[in-house]
C-alpha cells in the first residue's frame, strides 16, 4: 500500500509502446488513495516517451486522468488522477 498517494514509475530503457502499456497498467490498478502517477522517463535520450504520454493520456483521452502536470524536471511527467 502506498502511503504517499503517489506512484512512481521509471520507464527508462523501455520502448515507447512498453512504457505506455506499463503506465496504463499502473492507472488501472491505482487505488483510491493514489492521486498522482509520477513517470520518470528522462530527457537525455530523446522525447518520444514524453510525447507519447501526452498524446495517450492527455486531452481527456484517458477518463481516469484528470490532467497532466509537469514534473520537477524535464525528465518527469505526472498524471493527476484526482486533486489532493
Amino acid at each position: 500500500m502506498d502511503l504517499t498517494g503517489i506512484i512512481e514509475l521509471d520507464v527508462h530503457g523501455m520502448r515507447t509502446e512498453e512504457a505506455v502499456d506499463a503506465i496504463r497498467k499502473k492507472i488501472n490498478i491505482a487505488q483510491k488513495n493514489i492521486y498522482r502517477i509520477r513517470i520518470i522517463h528522462g530527457y537525455h535520450g530523446g522525447t518520444r516517451i514524453k510525447t507519447a504520454i501526452r498524446e495517450e493520456f492527455g486531452y481527456g483521452r484517458e477518463p481516469k486522468v484528470l490532467r497532466i502536470a509537469l514534473g520537477q524536471n524535464d525528465g518527469i511527467t505526472e498524471l493527476v488522477l484526482r486533486e489532493y
